[in-house]
């Protein structure tokens, strides 16, 4: 036996790895109190950094403070009101579908359409509203539902796009409902007030009168409480069941009183004549269900309420459910009743029965001793021109006008209710700026009374001045707009096979909802084709407004899944697609290390992959490995975010490698997907070389090697001014002021000069997050000389006016290089882009300018193409490069072609090349051979005097044309070179760079490109 509890306690409840439990799960602490946390992956895997311990608890056990935050809960929580399926979602739902179409619509449907269409035209509305329960149901029960009703469900499963345009008129629809059910009521007790010779004014303002009472004893109801609102809802079901069972038993006890007006309780023959249609006054299938179907809608009322549930997963599947099939029968049977009893016409008078057995007489009421065929006009009574024929039919007349009262008033009380608990949810959302203030909740069930002053006020107004019948087809689009994207949300969320779509409820399917969605689409045109059409065009409105805001939430919604899907599935489909010239782009790997520090490469090389080609920022972090690794993640989504609020449509990639070398052929290797994968490589030029670690510089060049091995295209930018403004901190609020203001000498920022800016690479190095802080450094200008003043820490707030600042500017090497920063951000005038095509690549030097020149910011500027040639027969060679480009369809204003590029370089220049390589020349004919041959092993990088000699004539060629690029290409906006190309092995990398440095300094932006010598253009069709 162990007599060591240690061995006795509950499994998970002695180690520091924690089981499942659901409040690892919760997104907030609502519940619980204070919110468990499970271990991050870093506790239990990271080396441990202080002294060793005891595998910990991490499973709460009884007692704990949480275990006491949760009892602390449910004592605190309640006087919070929830509602079980029944009180909160059946009854408001069957409240919300029997309305006033019950008892004054549905007997005049019957005498239209007959017994058979009419139940029919039910069927057809309640498949339309079926479909919705069950796609209602199917999202409901993916996962935890809060308040917000239709907007909640639609929202979190479309986005925030649709939810947002779809919650605004759902809360405006049922706002305005609550105007038109209290009319409803109101007309009703005019109507009984005319009858009793009891008006108060006239019946216009007497609506108004008691609709703006009703409305105020109606608000104070939802006021006082959930609570109290649910009791009312109870009374008002008790007495619609009352009503419709009043009706129920009079259909049984048929008084003689009754015959003139049609109504002989159930006969064969009633209910044979009744069966068939007998359209009359221009109507139609279509008319009559266009009429009946906004008395099935009202399913949602449950579901508008989602947050006052105690189980909303499971009580919105059954209540709406059992609602829809409750009331649908209760229709029906209805239907079948009225046209078993009544007949469609009778004239009321009792004068009209039959003596004397007339021979042409067939209608039923002829075999029942009444002749109604006067009727043709002018007769009131029947199921073709009495509206009250269920309260004709009941046993007590009254209880059917109470069952009207109820009917409009429990409608009323709902949306009054639910209007202000879905904007309530929309404004938390933060959707719609400004609207913030009605997010509030009072109380402890959170009630916006905020939400219920403004309804009030909504359908105040509109029961004071609205034309109710103008804007109630409006509001049944609305209600159908809301069922629609219900539907398409189920479709939409199936479709995209997201693994976090599993409903609890498993009786759906997504092409029976997209029959639902396309159906209601339908409904809404039956209803009304212009109120369908305003209704889509609000939406698509309110839709492109949120689109456009780019609101900062993140679901998980279908939409996003389905974008996801789309992608795989098309990378898959490309994969197999062979290349084709043709098709041929650029797909750039930038090496950038953290994007945000040269601007100017990434804006320049994003000039020609905007919606072209692929475009990857590289960043290779080194250092050491778990400090890198930690900042892998975080940077990924750092960088990421800033990539899009830039606007750059680009993708960032960091890397762990040991050195630059590594990392940059791991991203050469593996950045990208199937065929999108980069093929060429972009760097920045390593501006101050010369000053630094030259074991530095073999690594630069030799990722040109690497690039080259893998078939890539090389880029190397070179801006004069340089391309990192890392060391500038606050950079963002810099460029972002640049932009906006033509005067920056006053704008104050902190330099750091830790960050050794000789590299200027755009190469991906990032020691580590501890490193780069600001500290003190030395750094030369433009002159060599070290600045005088220390820079001081930036301002947020920047000079308006260009007014001076009391503390130090930036210096003026640093603010050059702010503007280079910005300068390709900016539209480009009326200038030329120097292409100079001196060696056939495949044409990459080509394509590149000519996409540039695509774009709207570039153009304005013209291409001018350069190349080499004989002097006797230039002529000839401008008319073969022009028809070559005639045949690529490149525009160009004009081709030079160069005669004198072997010309011997000028001496002075001759004489600045020597100078500058000779600190990296190895000299081995002042060595001994021993000495010499070890220095070129330890020192790779070192140029001996074979190889200056035997590369002297290329050496010169560099120096020559940037004498011919300092003539020609002076003013224009960026210069497209080729790239001169070094073997590996035979060309030191200090004499590459030299080459490099000596072709490109002092002149505008230029590029150096070399694609992969496999065809990027075509004249081919």
């Amino acid at each position: 036996t162990h007599t060591n509890t240690y061995y006795l306690r509950t499994f998970g409840h002695n180690t520091m790895d924690a089981v499942p439990r659901i409040d690892h799960y919760r997104l907030s602490a609502a519940e619980l109190g204070e919110k468990l946390i499970r271990p991050s992956l870093a506790e239990l895997h990271d080396e441990l950094d202080k002294e060793p311990f005891e595998d910990g608890y991490a499973n709460v056990e009884e007692g704990t403070p949480a275990g006491e935050a949760a009892a602390t809960y449910t004592s605190d929580s309640k006087g919070v009101v929830k509602f079980g399926w029944i009180k909160g979602v059946l009854v408001r739902c069957m409240l919300n579908i029997w309305g006033v179409m019950l008892f004054i619509r549905l007997s005049w449907i019957v005498g239209q359409a007959g017994i058979g269409l009419s139940v029919l035209v039910i069927g057809m509305a309640t498949v339309v509203t079926t479909i919705t329960g069950l796609s209602t149901s199917a999202i409901a029960t993916n996962g935890f539902v809060r308040g917000g009703g239709a907007y909640y469900l639609i929202s979190r499963s479309l986005g925030p796009e649709f939810g947002g345009a779809i919650g605004l008129i759902f809360a405006f629809a049922n706002a305005v409902a609550v105007a038109m059910y209290v009319v409803g009521f109101a007309e009703t007790v005019v109507e009984l007030l005319k009858e009793n010779g009891a008006l108060m004014v006239d019946e216009m303002n007497d609506i108004r009168i008691i609709g703006a009472i009703t409305v105020v004893i109606l608000l104070g109801i939802s006021v006082a409480g959930m609570e109290w609102e649910a009791k009312a809802q109870i009374v008002l079901l008790v007495i619609l069941i009352l009503a419709i069972g009043d009706f129920v038993i009079g259909t049984f006890i048929p008084l003689d009183s009754k015959k003139p007006k049609g109504f002989f309780g159930y006969k064969a023959e009633i209910f044979m004549e009744n069966f068939g249609p007998d359209f009359r006054q221009e109507e139609t299938f279509f008319s009559v269900f266009a009429i009946f179907f906004p008395a099935a809608t009202g399913i949602l009322a449950g579901a508008n309420i989602s947050g006052d549930l105690a189980d909303p997963q499971s009580a919105i599947p059954k209540g709406t459910l059992l609602a829809i099939l409750i009331t649908t029968l209760v229709y029906v049977g209805i239907a079948v009743s009225v046209g078993s009893c009544v007949v469609r016409d009778a004239t009321g008078n009792v004068n009209n029965t039959i003596v004397t057995e007339l021979t042409n007489c067939t209608a039923a009421a002829c075999k029942l001793n009444y002749d109604f065929s006067s009727c043709q006009t002018g007769c009131h009574y029947g199921l073709m021109n009495n509206f009250q024929v269920m309260s004709m039919v009941s046993g007590f007349a009254p209880l059917i006008s109470a069952g009207i009262f109820s009917a409009t008033l429990s409608s009323a009380l709902a949306s009054l209710v639910s209007a202000p608990k879905i904007f309530q949810a929309l404004c938390k959302d933060n959707i719609y700026p400004g609207f913030q203030m009605f997010a509030k909740g009072y109380g402890k069930n959170n009630e916006p009374l905020r939400g219920y002053l403004l309804t009030f006020l909504i359908a105040l107004g509109f029961i004071l001045i609205a034309e109710l019948n103008v804007i109630a087809p409006i509001i049944s689009n609305f209600f159908l707009a809301s069922y629609a994207l219900i539907n398409f949300s189920v479709f939409h969320a199936s479709l995209a096979k997201s693994p976090g779509w599993r409903p609890a409820f498993r009786y759906y399917n997504m092409w029976i909802s997209l029959v639902g969605a396309i159906l209601c689409c339908i409904v809404m045109f039956v209803i009304n084709w212009w109120a369908a059409l305003l209704t889509y065009v609000i939406v698509l409105g309110l839709y492109i407004y949120v689109t456009y805001k780019k609101p900062d939430v993140n679901w998980g919604s279908s939409t996003q899944a389905l974008t996801y899907l789309n992608a795989l599935q098309h990378s898959i489909c490309l994969s197999g697609v062979e290349d084709h010239v043709k098709n041929f782009r650029p797909q750039c790997l930038i090496m950038t290390g953290a994007p945000d520090s040269r601007p100017a490469l990434l804006h320049l090389v994003h000039a020609f992959t905007k919606n072209v080609g692929l475009m990857v920022c590289g960043h290779v972090h080194m250092g050491p490995r778990r400090q890198a690794m930690k900042e892998l993640s975080t940077d990924l989504a750092k960088y990421q975010r800033w990539l899009i609020k830039n606007k750059m449509k680009a993708f960032y990639a960091p890397v762990h490698a040991d050195d630059l070398r590594d990392g940059g052929q791991y991203l050469m290797q593996a950045a990208g997907l199937g065929r999108m994968r980069p093929n060429t490589l972009v760097v920045g030029f390593k501006k101050n070389w010369r000053e630094g670690d030259m074991r530095d510089v073999e690594t630069y060049i030799n990722l040109f090697h690497d690039a080259f091995d893998i078939q890539y295209g090389v880029v190397v930018i070179r801006l004069k001014e340089g391309l990192d403004i890392s060391h500038l901190q606050g950079q963002e609020e810099l460029l972002s002021f640049q932009e906006k203001s033509p005067c920056t000498k006053d704008v104050i920022v902190k330099v750091d000069y830790s960050k050794k800016t000789e590299t200027d690479t755009s190469i991906a190095f990032a020691p580590s997050s501890s490193e780069r802080t600001p500290t003190l450094h030395k750094e030369e200008d433009e002159d060599g000389k070290t600045p005088t003043q220390p820079l001081l820490k930036k301002g947020r707030h920047f000079p308006p006016f260009c007014s001076k600042s009391p503390s130090t500017p930036l210096n003026l090497a640093d603010q050059r290089l702010l503007d280079a920063s910005t300068q390709f951000r900016k539209k480009q005038g009326k200038s030329n882009i120097d292409v100079w095509w001196l060696f056939d690549d495949g044409g990459l030097t080509l394509l590149i300018p000519y996409l540039i020149t695509t774009k709207k910011k570039w153009k304005d500027c013209k291409i001018r193409v350069f190349i080499g040639g004989k002097i006797n027969r230039i002529d000839h060679d401008r008319r073969a490069m022009a028809t070559l480009l005639s045949k690529f369809r490149i525009d160009f204003s004009d081709i030079m072609v160069l005669g004198d590029i072997n010309t011997k370089p000028k001496k002075e220049n001759i004489a600045a090349f020597e100078e500058m390589i000779e600190p990296f020349r190895l000299h081995e004919d002042d060595k001994e051979q021993e000495a010499a041959d070890k220095m070129k092993e330890d020192e790779p990088w070192r140029i001996t005097d074979n190889e200056l000699e035997l590369y002297k004539t290329k050496t010169y060629r560099q120096i020559r044309l940037n004498e011919l690029l300092k003539e020609h290409s002076s003013t224009a906006n960026i210069i497209v070179m080729s790239l001169p190309v070094a073997r590996k092995g035979a060309v030191s990398s200090a004499l590459y760079m030299a080459w490099l440095e000596a072709l490109s300094k002092d002149l505008p932006p230029i590029l150096l490109v070399r694609g992969n010598h496999q065809s990027v253009l075509t004249f081919y069709s």
